[in-house]
Formats: C-alpha cells, structure tokens, sequence
C-alpha cells in the first residue's frame, strides 16, 4: 500500500483515478479546488505528506486559454511548480499528467524525442510544467514521471467536449453540427489513461516521459460516422468549416516506449469506448 496525494480529484480523469488506486489498497488523499488554490504555495502546506503525488489539477480547456492565458499559465506551470516543491519537502515522487504537445508534427506517429510546439496558451502552460519538472529532476532528485495523454473521452466527460457534444446531437435524433469536420484525432478512453496512470506510479525511474494515445487517429466526421452507425440514425451533418486558431491537422502516438517501460497498451478501441458512452 502506498500513500498517494492526487490533486484535481473530483475532475474528469480524477473521478476515474481514485477509485480505482483505493480498489488497489492505496491510501488516497483526495485534492479538489476547494483546498484553495492550486498555483498557490501556502495552499500545499495544508496536505498531509505522501510518497506519491498525482498533479491532475490543470486547466484543460484550450478555447478557454485563448480567452485567459494568464490564468492557465499560473493554474498549470505555477501549480506545477508549486507540486514539485511539495514532492521536494516530502520526498515524494511526481506522476504529471501533461497533454500532447506536437502541434503539427513532421511525421507520424509521433514519438516523445518529436520537437514540441507550444500552439497555444494551454500548450505553452504545460510544456512549461514540463521544463520545470526536468529542471526539478536535475537539480534537486525529484523522481517524476510525465505522461502525455493524446485526447482523451470518456464517461463523465463534459458535454463541452467533441465525442459527448456528437453523441447528444445524435441522440436528440435532429442534426448534428461541428466547427470542421477535417481534423483527426488519437483518442484515448479513461479508463485507459488510468491504467496507465497506476503504472506510472509503480515505475522505479528518476524521470521519463511517456505518449499515451493509441496509434490510431480518426477525423471528426469518422466519429459523427461511428456514432451514427451505433445509433442507427442518418441524420443530416453540418460543419461551419471553421479553422481553430492554432489548429493541428493530424495527430497518431508512437507508444512503443509506454509498451516497453509501463507494460501498458491501450485495451479499448474507440468503437468499443465510444460503445459503453452511448449505453
């Protein structure tokens, strides 16, 4: 049994998380924003000492980072930072959950050594959080252990988010209307990435950086296909072909350093994740 803090508990990936590290015997410290502030300091003098932090806490939304870069960048660097100097008062280890961060990449699938383009705020604010945990490594011995999740769906995601935004137009039985119906996507389910997740924490390494996806992308208008086909509907497709600022056409995850350090592969496929949403 280890003792194990995890910051943004009752997020997403957080609601997921939990349960499943206590199924496992863990002693599981939940952190939710109603500790205070996560960029803040004296915020993390509250939390009881673990030899394991989980740092989900984040801002995740990117149109939101155009809208606020600031705050994502205090939010997810600073909050970040302020994980590590815990980990660093605790001697505790770090597992990071940052994002895909390859903008449009030059080949794929991408690998983790790929050249990472911050193409927007929410990019920039954890590719810094990153850089700091390196640094953090380096300088001061922090073991930490950075997974990268390419994007990820599931049950309780919120309704803002492409795959529930499909699946509820589908299901009101009208039409369905997206932004662009071109851009292509490696999606990974929930409970995947937490799989992956428990075995970060396992992992005896001082730092290593993993992709979490599946190898496999797939368009917009292939989802509205796939839920379509679930549903047994026809209806009528509308897309504002609007190009988001910043827009990445195409992304695949070379996991093979995952399969190789983490023992991990994804198990669900995204018919099959996509499946367990609508039922």
């Amino acid at each position: 049994m280890v003792k194990i803090l995890v910051t943004g508990a009752t997020g997403f990936v957080g609601k997921n998380l939990v349960p499943k590290l206590r199924a496992m015997d863990h002693e599981v410290v939940e952190v939710s924003s109603y500790e205070g502030d996560i960029a803040d300091e004296t915020t993390w003098l509250k939390f009881p000492a673990a030899s394991v932090l989980i740092h989900l806490a984040a801002r995740t939304f990117v149109p939101h980072s155009w809208e606020e870069p600031a705050a994502f960048i205090k939010t997810n660097f600073m909050g970040t930072l302020a994980a590590l100097n815990y980990c660093k008062r605790h001697n505790a280890k770090l597992v990071f959950i940052s994002s895909y961060l390859y903008g449009n990449p030059d080949t794929l699938p991408i690998p983790e050594s790929a050249p990472l383009q911050a193409n927007s705020p929410y990019a920039l604010s954890k590719k810094l959080a990153e850089e700091v945990c390196q640094f953090y490594t380096e300088n001061y011995g922090i073991s930490a252990i950075i997974l990268r999740p390419f994007n990820i769906y599931g049950i309780g995601q919120p309704d803002h988010f492409l795959i529930p935004s499909i699946i509820n137009q589908v299901c009101s039985g009208k039409m369905v209307k997206v932004k662009d119906l071109e851009p292509k996507r490696d999606y990974i389910y929930i409970d995947d990435l937490v799989e992956a997740i428990v075995k970060a924490v396992e992992i005896k390494q001082a730092f290593n950086i993993f992709n979490i996806g599946t190898g496999v992308s797939y368009s917009v208008s292939d989802l509205i296909d796939m839920v379509q086909k679930i549903k047994g509907t026809s209806l009528n497709v509308y897309s504002d072909n609007e190009v988001r600022r910043g827009e990445v056409l195409d992304t695949q995850a070379n996991i093979e350093r995952a399969k190789k350090y983490l023992n991990w592969s994804p198990q669900i496929t995204l018919y099959q994740g996509i499946e367990k949403l609508i039922k």
